[in-house]
């Protein structure tokens, strides 16, 4: 063991640190890949899971069987936490990326509704709902497992590379569609492209899984197992004893609810946005935010680090404000920055199977209200540089954030604990935020009212944070596990 790492409180090395953080980054950046995939498609998938001829409805429908995998993500979070609480971290997080990988294969072998009718649909809201699971066990695994393995003083920056991974995931999601799309033509990639990026994300399971068995449980859980003193009993422990209830209450309203609505704007209502409202060509959309992600995710670390020092409280609270200030005035400028002039959007629903078309309108020569048609001219960079912005609010809020829920939980229910408010901020409050967003567009006619809700939800987070969080960032882990460096090094 390094002396120095000693020092700081924990028995890992800095080598056996950052080993730690690789094979937990890469599986939890290819389960983040495999769930968002689903969604980096919708604009494709949506017409061929749904009936033809209704394209709003089917996108909608689409977003919703997108939005299931989300509401499923508690529940994955209460059963894997529970085993993570009991068996331990490694045991949990082995399954959730089996679960998850054959998810993802098996969608890339289903049936469209052409082919299979309801069926499709159907079996697909099932797959969404095993992703859901695993995801739900997935993320409090790994960043429990990081955070049990690192120095207390520096524990914001090592468990920010965790936090990377979802918005790389989503990268990953579009640099391998846009590579599928380009190495064939349009109707290729539409008629079976599309099947690609979902089967060759198994390759990917079978490396993170072999990465992963050669992982030893974290340091302070085998301690506590060992002492018998791991709970038997973490869901009541956790969720039924009111000091503890009342720490996940303040985590989820005052700090992981925001947090899931501005990571969910910035990058997946911003692609959709662009894709069915400003009328963006589909790669180009994914080519911007591709863009903006890739110069967006060093941020992350660089806010873990500075919350090291700073606290993580003010950052993620500093995030929701400029959220709620801000996001009209953005949204205003990408509108001009796509080029088309979309002033309103018209929805007309049908009679007979109530199906909604939702047409984005634009103004001619002469003034007149016109179906917008793709945007000829959108200004990439200034568009990159919207949903950078966007991504920088993400990074000011999850990057403290798995640090703050670490710290804010015994170490007995710590898996449990930090699962269920992330996975419930995240899973409801920000995966259904695509659906939400764009049923209000298509509702009122308002291009701007898909952001009435993120703001109303960062505000809330904001006024609960700033009164109810605590400041996290002085706590020692190690030491209320009742470990310390001089035991370990006498091991």
């Amino acid at each position: 063991m390094a002396i120095a790492a000693q020092r700081e409180g924990t028995g890992t090395s800095e080598y056996g640190i950052w080993r730690v953080i690789m094979a937990s980054s890469v599986g939890t950046m290819i389960e983040w890949y495999d769930f968002y995939i689903f969604g980096s498609l919708a604009a494709i998938l949506s017409l061929k899971f749904y009936p033809p001829g209704h394209d709003t409805f089917a996108l909608i429908a689409y977003l919703a069987t997108f939005a299931v995998g989300f509401l499923v993500r508690p529940f994955g979070a209460l059963f894997f936490g529970r085993i993570g609480d009991v068996v331990g971290r490694k045991y949990a997080f082995l399954v959730t990326l089996t679960i998850m990988g054959l998810s993802t294969f098996a969608i890339g072998l289903m049936p469209s509704y052409a082919t299979a009718g309801w069926f499709a649909p159907i079996v697909l809201i099932l797959i969404r709902v095993l992703q859901g699971l695993a995801l739900g066990g997935e993320y409090g695994g790994a960043v429990v497992y990081v955070a049990e393995n690192v120095p207390d003083s520096r524990r914001g920056f090592y468990t920010s590379f965790i936090q990377i991974t979802a918005t790389l995931g989503l990268f990953v999601s579009l640099i391998v569609i846009l590579l599928t799309q380009n190495s064939m033509s349009k109707n290729d990639f539409a008629a079976y492209g599309w099947r690609i990026p979902f089967l060759i994300s198994i390759i990917l399971v079978a490396i993170s899984l072999y990465i992963r068995l050669k992982m030893r449980e974290s340091p302070i859980f085998s301690k506590l197992k060992s002492a018998g003193m791991t709970s038997a009993q973490p869901l009541k422990e956790a969720f039924t004893k009111w000091p503890n209830l009342k720490l996940v209450l303040i985590s989820l309203f005052g700090a992981t609810a925001g947090q899931g609505v501005i990571w969910y704007t910035g990058q997946f209502y911003a692609l959709f946005y662009m894709q069915t409202v400003l009328k963006v060509d589909v790669k180009t959309a994914n080519i911007i935010v591709a863009i903006a992600l890739l110069i967006g995710m060093p941020f992350f670390t660089v806010v873990g680090a500075l919350s090291d020092k700073i606290g993580r409280k003010r950052l993620m609270m500093a995030a929701c404000l400029l959220a709620v200030v801000t996001y009209i005035p953005i949204y205003h400028a990408m509108e001009r920055a796509a080029g088309n002039n979309i002033v309103s959007v018209t929805h007309t629903r049908n009679k007979v199977t109530g199906a909604i078309s939702l047409t984005a309108m634009t103004t001619d020569a002469a003034g007149a209200l016109v179906p917008a048609k793709v945007a000829a001219n959108p200004n990439i960079p200034m568009l990159v540089f919207l949903i950078f912005i966007q991504v920088i609010y993400v990074c000011l809020i999850y990057g403290p954030i798995a640090a703050y829920l670490i710290e804010a939980f015994p170490a007995k229910i710590r898996y449990t604990s930090v699962s269920l408010p992330y996975h419930i901020g995240n899973g409801v409050f920000g995966g259904l935020l695509p659906l939400i967003g764009l049923s209000s567009v298509a509702a009122t006619g308002n291009i701007y009212a898909g952001l009435y809700y993120p703001m109303i939800v960062a505000g809330m987070t904001f006024i609960i944070g700033s009164i109810f969080l605590k400041e996290t960032h002085n706590t020692r882990i190690w030491a209320e596990a009742g470990v310390t460096a001089a035991t370990l090094a006498r091991e």
